[in-house]
């Protein structure tokens, strides 16, 4: 099969190719694992952190990619749950202990045995793979592949992003950072509270007019004040400025939710101008975002055929991936990157 691989951890500015075309065996499914003819995945900044080291691969070389859709090509001996041909799914997460106390109360996203497909095991940046039949998921119609892919991380991850919030109906939600996640959270907060106000900082002014066409009441530079303060902000951002804004924005009591799985290291030094009184007294607080669990994915798959959710995509060979990270390392951006793979 033909696979987009990474070999070496390297920093883009250096290799702007860190994926290599490469033909590798067909993967054989064992006991409960199905083979997936994969025909669409999305393109997500976490990519870019396995490949500058923020979250390191257990093993290389890897075949990257998270946000899979295909069909069931072959099952397991052991696999019972999908039949040949069907449309799944495959998110970020690959696999969990099912044991520990995180497994066995639900956050298995917690789980220290948490391993994540494109990172932990080969990914969708080919034309097959293979995973657990209890980490797939069936995709609802009313999509397309390629408009199916953004949903399984950047639908799951802001869904999960938008509950840790605790945003009430009628309230301020802020976005920070208006790409892949943040367009379809915005269309979800819309959905589900439809008395709240979204306000969006972007630094493109492309992103902001989006932003507002799909229902932004406001849009701006990460550096600018909205007439009013905000009751909870999401920050998918890979910097730490946006964190010291971001809580200086908030009103008392509100939360600040980080949606991203490392932050680089280039301005690291913006935190050195919190102020306490200004950006966390008042019982301000900061939570993180780590992972997905199944249920995040299930949920939110339900919920996006309810509200006929359509991501706005653009559609790369899967030879092009290494023009489709380094379009969204420069913010080349509107919408979620998907690659269609033949």
């Amino acid at each position: 099969m033909k696979a987009m691989v990474l070999k070496e951890i390297c920093g883009l500015e250096v290799n702007r190719t860190p994926l290599e075309l490469t033909e590798l065996p067909d993967p054989v499914p064992t006991g409960e694992e199905i083979l997936v003819k994969v025909s669409a995945c999305g393109v997500c900044h976490t990519e870019l952190d396995e490949i500058e080291g923020r979250t390191l691969p257990r093993y290389l070389p890897v075949v990257l990619g998270h946000q899979v859709v295909g069909r069931v090509a072959a099952t397991g001996n052991s696999a019972n749950t999908f039949r040949i041909g069907e449309r799944v799914g495959i998110a970020w997460i690959y696999a969990a202990c099912g044991t520990c106390k995180f497994c066995l109360t639900g956050n298995e996203n917690l789980c220290r045995d948490f391993k994540a497909t494109g990172r932990d095991a080969n990914g969708g940046y080919a034309q097959y793979m293979t995973v657990s039949e209890g980490f797939a998921y069936r995709i609802p119609d009313g999509f397309n592949d390629a408009e199916a892919a953004p949903l399984l991380c950047a639908g799951a991850v802001g869904y999960r992003s938008l509950r840790l919030t605790g945003l009430r109906d009628g309230q301020n939600l802020g976005l920070i950072g208006f790409g892949a996640s943040g367009h379809l959270v915005l269309k979800m907060a819309r959905h589900q509270y439809p008395n709240a106000r979204v306000f969006v900082f972007a630094r493109n002014v492309k992103e902001r007019a989006f932003s507002r066409e799909i229902g932004a009441v406001w849009a701006g530079d990460i550096a600018e004040e909205p007439l009013e303060k905000l009751d909870c902000i999401i920050d998918t951002t890979p910097a730490w400025g946006p964190v010291v804004e971001a809580l200086k924005k908030l009103e008392p009591g509100g939360r600040l939710v980080i949606n991203a799985i490392g932050k680089e290291e280039g301005d690291k030094r913006s935190l050195l101008l919190l102020d306490y009184p200004a950006h966390l007294w008042l019982e301000k607080e900061i939570k993180s975002v780590a992972n997905v669990s199944r249920r995040d994915v299930s949920e939110f798959l339900v919920l996006a055929a309810e509200m006929r959710i359509k991501p706005e995509i653009q559609e790369f060979a899967l030879e092009e991936a290494n023009a489709a990270l380094i379009e969204l390392r420069t913010r080349g951006i509107r919408g979620a990157k998907v690659l269609k793979i033949d």
